[in-house]
């Protein structure tokens, strides 16, 4: 056995002099901010391409294990293979991996538990040049300090034997699961910004059947998932972007995301019972207005809290009312139901909604955070700092005024082409800008009838 798998790739995908990739990794997490969760994340997923493309976003991850070092011990690495043929997941034949920051010691006992998987095999050759493992290396050592490595080459496998794989070193929360995979590769910039689009809301939706167009990382992706799915674990997604957004050619990018697994809690629960009840309330209030029986009213704490919220009307796939407010002034109740009979009845770009058209249509309730004003300078700053699939934007000049929920980020996933259209919809020309123009963004909470 090889006492020691030495660094390949630095010097390439990240700095090789010591002082400079600990500044680099420093600089990079400190730019990424602290993270807004209080949960301890069991899973991450992050990209592995160069520091200076994909580094942003993987510090969004790390980011979040800023107050577990000491806590976390063991980190299990998978990422794909890029070099070598491998049928299953290969361990090294080494005892550390080595970056410039120094050694790290590989999990020997986890590796023997490993050893009766018939995927499983050893391989010094899948790991002697692979870099989606080994970028990831400096900032787990930055952040974590000390811990141990369980490095796995993913190669031709199925979800299901990675999540069997998973399942045998799933630990406590002495372990961190961290899946290295960039989304997709080398397409045109806003083609790449709907197919990466497509995948977060694949993996946000735990769907288990991500193909190799969509991420490299596929393979361990889909088996995170399944792991995910069975230990109650829900997926947040912290960036999304690709390389044109970073130091890259808009017309040959790549994707990258980053997500972090957090375990289902009770609010959790309670959270999809709120929106359970947001819905039937919305589809109740339009139900009365077309001569239908009022339903029961809902008697519940939290919706006489003031409440800011979009109700958003669908039918055969395409848009048949949306309307909503900004700003929490009244109760969420009360605001949920005004725009749900605003949407269906009073949308200035539709005819009112009728009775026959009512069944085949589908409810969609977002309720929104308090807004946030971004300090841009011009719109360069502006586009730079918008998160596509993440970001409800408000735009604000003088009389005009505009908004889009996050979900728009679907049809136009280009920063560009969102604000654009955005000052179109506030009736400004596509290219306006001005000091006086004001920015701010918000999240929503979602929820949607599976059907009419």
């Amino acid at each position: 056995m090889l006492a020691i798998r030495p660094a390949a790739v630095a010097g390439m995908f990240y700095p090789d002099d010591p002082i400079e990739l600990k500044q680099t990794v420093t600089d990079l997490l400190a730019k990424a901010g602290a993270a807004e969760s209080v949960r301890a994340p069991k899973a991450l997923i992050v990209p592995h391409a160069g520091y200076i493309y994909s580094g942003p976003i993987a510090a969004s991850a790390y980011a979040r294990l800023a107050d577990l070092r000491g806590r976390i011990r063991r980190v299990v690495l998978l990422g794909p293979t890029h070099r070598v043929y491998v049928r299953g997941l290969a361990l090294p034949e080494a005892e550390r991996f080595a970056t410039p920051l120094g050694e790290v010691m590989l999990d020997r006992d986890g590796m023997w538990q490993l050893n009766g998987l018939p995927q499983v095999i050893r391989s010094a050759a899948a790991h002697q040049m692979e870099h989606s493992l080994e970028v990831q290396l400096p900032f787990l050592q930055q952040v974590l300090g000390d811990f141990q490595l369980l490095p796995l080459a993913v190669g031709e496998a199925t979800a299901a034997e990675v999540a069997e794989v998973l399942e045998a070193v799933w630990g406590g929360d002495e372990t961190l699961i961290v899946i290295s995979s960039d989304l997709s590769h080398f397409l045109p910039d806003a083609l790449a910004r709907k197919v990466d689009g497509g995948t977060v809301q694949a993996i946000l939706a735990m769907n288990s059947h991500l193909n190799h167009e969509q991420a490299c990382g596929a393979t361990p992706i889909n088996g995170l998932l399944l792991a995910a799915r069975k230990h109650g674990l829900h997926p947040v997604v912290l960036d999304v972007r690709n390389s044109s957004d970073t130091a890259g050619d808009p017309d040959r990018v790549v994707g990258y995301a980053a997500f972090a697994f957090e375990a289902t809690s009770d609010a959790d629960a309670l959270d999809s019972e709120k929106g359970a009840t947001l819905l039937k309330l919305a589809r109740s209030e339009i139900a009365s207005k077309l001569g239908e029986p009022a339903a029961k009213p809902v008697k519940a704490a939290w919706l006489q809290e003031p409440g800011a919220s979009f109700v958003t009307l669908t039918r055969q796939g395409e848009l048949r009312g949306c309307i909503g407010t900004l700003e929490a002034h009244r109760p969420l109740g009360v605001d949920v139901r005004e725009n749900a009979v605003a949407a269906a009845f009073r949308d200035p770009r539709f005819m009112p909604l009728t009775r026959g058209e009512f069944d085949d249509v589908r409810v969609e309730v977002s309720v929104l955070s308090p807004t946030e004003p971004l300090q841009v300078k011009d719109e360069s700053a502006a586009l730079a700092v918008l998160r596509p699939n993440i970001d409800g934007v408000v735009f604000e000049y003088g009389h005009y005024r505009s908004t889009f929920l996050p979900q728009v980020w679907e049809q136009l996933p280009k920063p560009a082409e969102f604000l654009a259209h955005l000052k179109r919809k506030a009736g400004l020309p596509v290219d306006f800008w001005a000091d006086q123009v004001r920015l701010s963004r918000y999240t929503v909470s979602k929820w949607k009838e599976a059907t009419a």
